[in-house]
């Protein structure tokens, strides 16, 4: 509950220092907040765009928070979900099943790609102490490079060079119901997988033997250890379900909200994903709440552009504007506290003494 405030708190703080760039640059911040939210939100069709925006961002941060529970920190998720991405491409792009089981097998893929290209910062970690932060990002160019190689050379596209061919229809998460339901919205079922990811990763983190461990070793890594904990293990493990997360980010991202993937692009998606679980407190749902308003203002922003002359980038500072006050959350809550001890003090009711009575 505490942390759930403070990120209201935060998003709270992150709106009003925006509004106040709006009144800098001479804009009506009413206006602009009521042209964002419609843009996202304003019919049918947006609210599936918004959806869809949010999908990969539900798994980014559901990877960097299973992360951080182990005392980890996956800064790779980007490279992560490029591998991921590329991995599902080949299989949509090179079988002919039955799109229930191609699409299995891609997704599959796309976990077993991210998850393998965590596996060696994860190794690094356990056995040499490596940081994770240094061979993640190095991870992460490599990841671009091997795409930049792989995607020209193998999978060319018909027209351009620096993207894939095109996933054929059985091979991709778009499906006409939902196109249907959401009038023309590129939702796809991306979404659907990420609300079982955010199930599983809050079951396991809360009601099994291996959630208990990760929280434990990341909480206190040689405590842990002399508890009887396989530490190194965990750490792998952890950095490999981390891994396998992001690369369903890149499932999402190239084989449902795209149909190609492009070569020299490192998918931003990867580190809002820390933003993400930053302000969703590193928990399941609070990731999964926090993406979404992350794809409301990244989908609303194109509308309030186009309706007023406020620059797209704003969404952009008022984002990270959320995150700086999610950051410094340890402040907000010795705010809070001093509040409500204040408060306390003055309901103390000192009962009268009346004199002359022994």
């Amino acid at each position: 509950m505490r942390n759930f405030i403070v990120s209201i708190i935060a998003i709270i703080l992150g709106l009003i220092a925006g509004g106040i760039l709006m009144l800098l640059i001479g804009s009506n911040p009413i206006d602009g907040y009521l042209y964002l939210f419609q843009g996202a939100l304003k019919n049918i069709s947006r609210i599936g765009d918004t959806l869809a925006t949010a999908t990969p961002l539900v798994f980014t941060g559901l990877s960097v928070a299973f992360a951080f529970r182990t005392g980890l920190f996956n800064i790779g998720a980007s490279g992560q979900m490029l591998i991921g991405g590329l991995c599902a491409t080949a299989v949509g792009l090179t079988y002919d099943f039955s799109r229930p089981i191609l699409l299995l097998m891609m997704i599959f893929a796309g976990l077993l790609g991210g998850a393998l290209w965590a596996l060696l910062p994860g190794l690094l970690k356990a056995k040499f102490n490596v940081h994770e932060v240094v061979s993640t990002i190095m991870m992460n160019w490599i990841a671009y490079w091997t795409v930049y190689y792989i995607v020209p050379g193998y999978f060319k596209g018909e027209f351009l060079e620096t993207e894939s061919k095109k996933l054929p229809d059985a091979a991709t998460l778009k499906v006409p119901f939902l196109t249907e339901m959401f009038q023309g919205s590129y939702i796809n079922l991306g979404i659907f997988i990420a609300v079982i990811a955010v199930i599983i990763v809050a079951f396991i983190i809360n009601k099994t033997t291996l959630g208990f461990e990760l929280k434990a070793v990341g909480f206190n890594r040689h405590a842990a250890e002399y508890a009887g904990m396989h530490v190194n293990r965990n750490i792998i493990l952890s950095m490999l379900i981390s891994g396998g997360l992001a690369g369903l980010a890149g499932v999402a991202l190239y084989a449902g909200n795209a149909s190609t993937i492009q070569i020299g692009i490192l998918p931003s998606a990867g580190y809002d994903g820390i933003a993400v679980s930053l302000l969703g407190a590193n928990t399941p749902v609070g990731v999964f709440f926090a993406a979404i308003l992350f794809g409301i203002l990244y989908s609303g922003t194109g509308f309030m552009n186009a309706m007023t002359e406020i620059p797209p980038e704003l969404a952009n500072t008022i984002i990270a504007i959320i995150i700086y006050f999610a950051a410094t959350s340890i402040l907000i809550e010795r705010v809070i506290k001093r509040f409500w001890k204040t408060r306390s003090s003055k309901e103390v009711v000192v009962p009268d003494v009346k004199k002359g009575e022994s």
